[in-house]
């Protein structure tokens, strides 16, 4: 399993986000992995099993995502910044969105 996993809920329609572009890239911006979001709105498979500690950024696509359900959006990218501080630890970084919120938070 990756070192980095996610799962996007969307809050409006009360289930995952399916089909939703995902980018993990160093604090430096160097591209270390892309996927998509599963019919769960997860993405188990999102870079190597470890990372040194560090900064890094998750990017999702949300716009495509919510222009494919037919809503506007005021966010077409949601960005969140991150650090691992331990190389041995798993880290889940959930995200819940709709078309003019979304929040976070450290999972497990």
């Amino acid at each position: 399993m990756s070192q980095i996993t996610t799962h996007i809920l969307d809050a409006a329609l009360g289930g995952p986000a399916r089909g939703v572009a995902v980018a993990l890239t160093r604090g430096d911006g160097a591209a270390i992995a892309t996927g998509v979001t599963d019919d769960a709105g997860r993405v188990k498979d999102l870079g190597p099993e470890h990372l040194e500690a560090g900064t890094y950024r998750l990017t999702f696509a949300v716009g495509e995502y919510f222009a494919g359900t037919g809503r506007d959006t005021f966010y077409p990218v949601v960005s969140i910044d991150f650090s691992v501080a331990d190389s041995e630890q798993h880290y889940h970084v959930p995200l819940l969105i709709s078309p003019f919120s979304y929040s976070t938070y450290r999972g497990n």
